[in-house]
């Protein structure tokens, strides 16, 4: 799955996520293939890009969990910009209570880890779903930290209003592709402390209560280089640590004009590597809270070789159990020694790995019947016979040394996105069934990637792994 900027959209290629409209009704399916119409449709939205699926790359498994979670995020953006809009305008503000509730009620208590999937955001739209996100995230972490529902929701609803002044930055700094310049970040600073004084003398028709506007105004205004707001007591404080780590993740892993978006690994890293500018037990509940490496997920390590994630590990996300692709072993980097030699980089940008395949690992390739007759058959149909004959040489004498060597790479070549596929299935189903992977996995692993050509590939391997 790649991020791809809206300009840079193509015909043909394929969603890696699902498109709802403000009622929370499904636009476009996953793996529905772009035209010239739906890319002109997205341009319309406004969007800075989509996720795209690779030429060769099945449709990621997507949870009903993780569906009604965009579904929410879709319908509350709405929910919340027109709060904002009327706060705008200073007429028939509604209460943001409703809201911060329904999202504690959804968010605030739950027993598992989330997919924390991004939605697709637009300049025009990125401060309602920047800030519903964060809503979201605040309640996770609040709810991992065992923080009384009153704070919680003190928190959330602060959430939700804190970037309320962004709608008053111009479009042309909000749109800009490089470095913001000091005047810049101070005119976002002063509009950012205008939203405050517009919230302030409405904080009761919002249903604030004095938690949630301490907390809005310590974020606002603490680099303010003449107000300081008072000191926090330790409970509000705690707070407004977690808002602030959930703002920076957010900003860090969803889509920006000004960069494409982290991973959650990415993200965790960045936290790591500033730990002294947040709360370590807030990152620590941070990563209890979401899925950082889940299951599937397919890494690139720092010796170069990749792998897949088989099962995360609860107690360290950054040492799960994994397969190796280099050697189809299944590693535990729990183990000390293991990890050391095989160290996370980070979730793989994409899964089309054929610049990485070289003539020395095509010798080592031995493939079965089946894809060796595709090949064939492919071969047949666009290799000129006038070309090459049956001993795999070329009729032209000066070429005589040199194809015997590199006619099967070429070859090879030709068919590789065929043969990814089948090669990436085949690494998962005969390791993970050998391993005793639970059943139903697999069965949700083939119904995910049900095509023509996946169906001729469990036709070919037998009906045992299909039925079980």
């Amino acid at each position: 799955m790649q991020f791809v900027r809206s300009q840079d959209l193509k015909p043909g290629m394929r969603l890696a996520k699902p498109i709802y409209n403000k009622m929370g009704v499904l636009l476009y399916e996953r793996n529905t293939k772009l035209t010239l119409q739906s890319i002109n449709s997205i341009d319309n939205f406004g969007l800075i890009g989509i996720f795209i699926l690779e030429p060769a790359e099945p449709v990621p498994p997507l949870s009903k969990e993780d569906l009604e979670f965009e579904q929410f995020q879709t319908i509350y953006m709405f929910k919340l910009k027109d709060c904002m809009d009327k706060l705008l305008a200073q007429k028939n503000i509604p209460a943001i209570t409703e809201l911060a509730q329904n999202i504690y009620t959804h968010y605030g208590a739950l027993d598992h880890k989330l997919n924390f999937t991004q939605n697709l955001r637009s300049s025009a739209d990125f401060v309602y779903k920047h800030s519903i996100s964060v809503a979201i995230l605040s309640a996770m972490i609040a709810n991992e930290m065992h923080i009384e529902p009153e704070d919680s929701q003190s928190l959330i609803a602060a959430s939700l209003l804190y970037d309320f002044g962004y709608l008053s930055v111009p479009k042309s700094i909000l749109d800009k592709n490089e470095d913001l310049s000091a005047s810049d970040r101070d005119l976002i600073q002063l509009k950012s402390e205008h939203g405050y004084e517009i919230i302030r003398p409405h904080f009761a028709e919002l249903g604030l209560n004095d938690t949630s506007l301490e907390i809005i105004q310590n974020i606002i205004f603490e680099d303010h280089a003449t107000i300081s707001p008072r000191l926090p007591k330790p409970p509000v404080q705690l707070l407004i640590d977690i808002l602030k780590a959930a703002d920076k993740f957010d900003r860090l892993t969803a889509m920006n004009i000004n960069h494409a978006p982290m991973s959650e690994l990415a993200a965790m890293t960045f936290f790591y590597s500033h730990i002294s500018e947040y709360n370590r037990s807030v990152i620590a509940a941070l990563a209890d809270s979401i899925q950082i490496l889940p299951t599937g997920a397919c890494l690139d390590f720092a010796n170069g070789e990749k792998g897949l994630v088989l099962a995360d590990n609860p107690a360290d996300f950054l040492h799960p159990m994994i397969l190796n692709f280099k050697d189809n072993q299944i590693y535990d980097l729990s183990n000390p020694q293991t990890s050391d030699q095989l160290q996370i980089v980070d979730i793989m940008k994409t899964m089309d790995n054929r610049i990485a395949i070289d003539s020395d690992t095509l010798k080592q390739f031995v493939a079965d019947p089946y894809i060796k007759a595709t090949a064939d058959r492919f071969r047949a149909q666009h290799i000129p016979q006038t070309e090459i004959n049956t001993d795999g040489n070329t009729a032209g004498q000066q070429r005589k040394n040199e194809l015997p060597q590199r006619q099967p790479e070429k070859n090879a070549f030709m068919v590789l996105p065929y043969f990814l596929r089948h090669l990436y299935l085949q690494f998962c189903f005969t390791s993970l069934q050998a391993h005793h992977f639970p059943h139903n996995a697999v069965r949700a692993f083939y119904q995910s990637h049900k095509d023509q050509h996946v169906e001729d590939y469990f036709r070919h391997i037998g009906p045992n792994h299909r039925n079980r």
